[in-house]
């Protein structure tokens, strides 16, 4: 499969009705394409599977282009490759043939250990999802097809952002499981900015503000600080800013069943709100 077939095979683009801004907008998790080569544990259901999907957060942006705003979004589910992982945070549990040079350190490490490197070990509640090991080869046709091709339009996109306007802003948007602070009835949102690195305080303090007048509790940086993502793209010197925004499922999802649930419209609703705020503030 050559480059460009697989990017459109495994992400999509939504563009904006009339002239992009500085904002781009993506949903890396929230795919559900489980390719044939994937072969998981047999038996595995595919709830397990799939459980660390974002699932219907790119419903939950589908008005971004009517705000001008592009969207980019994974198609391939997280459990194939994590596009918010950076292509080096490979498992030797997973792939033992991984040379000792190119072994994760640091935090990378330590995701990696827990079974959640760029290709998971392990789904979103635990499980194996694997019965075998997934060669290195793989794992690297894994990332030429759909963790490369992505990246490089993520990049486009904030690049063409910048030189068109001298700044970009990526907002990154995930889901969590409403006991992802340790308990039931955790923050709304956590808003992650690689504590203050990824971006200008005010672009925080605004969405703050915006999702705490629809009477939703909000977090920063705790327990999610921004992934791999926000850490490229959070380099405010160089003209790109970056800001990870975490949703609580409970809000718009019957976690059990992963259907929407009747808070989907409202939190719709407040999501467009929060994009119409960030084009008046920031675009």
């Amino acid at each position: 499969m050559d480059a460009q077939s697989a990017s459109a095979a495994t992400f999509e683009i939504r563009l904006p009705n009339g002239r992009a801004g500085p904002l781009v907008f993506a949903s890396p998790h929230s795919g559900q394409r489980l390719p044939v080569d994937m072969r998981p544990a047999p038996g595995l259901d595919q709830r397990d599977v799939r459980s660390a999907e974002d699932t219907a957060v790119d419903l939950l942006l589908d008005t971004a282009p009517d705000h001008g705003v592009p969207l980019i979004c994974a198609l391939v589910s997280r459990a194939y490759v994590d596009l918010n992982r950076s292509a080096t945070e490979l498992d030797p549990v997973l792939t033992p043939d991984i040379p000792a040079h190119l072994l994760p350190t640091g935090a990378a490490g330590a995701r990696v250990a827990s079974g959640y490197g760029v290709v998971a070990r392990r789904s979103g509640d635990g499980r194996d999802l694997y019965d075998r090991t997934v060669p290195l080869a793989e794992v690297r046709a894994r990332l030429t097809a759909v963790h490369a091709p992505y990246h490089n339009a993520l990049s486009d996109l904030m690049r063409q952002a910048r030189d068109s306007h001298g700044r970009a802003l990526l907002v990154d948007w995930h889901s969590m499981p409403s006991d992802a602070a340790g308990s039931r009835g955790g923050p709304d949102v956590v808003l992650g900015n690689r504590h203050g690195a990824a971006c200008e305080a005010r672009v925080t303090r605004k969405l703050k503000s915006v999702f705490e007048q629809a009477g939703w509790t909000v977090a920063m940086n705790r327990p999610y600080a921004g992934g791999y993502t926000t850490q490229v793209w959070g380099r405010p010197s160089e003209g790109f800013q970056a800001v990870q925004i975490e949703l609580n499922r409970a809000l718009y999802l019957d976690e059990a069943s992963r259907t929407l649930s009747p808070g989907f419209v409202r939190c719709r609703s407040v999501v467009a709100r929060a994009m119409a705020l960030m084009v008046a503030e920031f675009g």
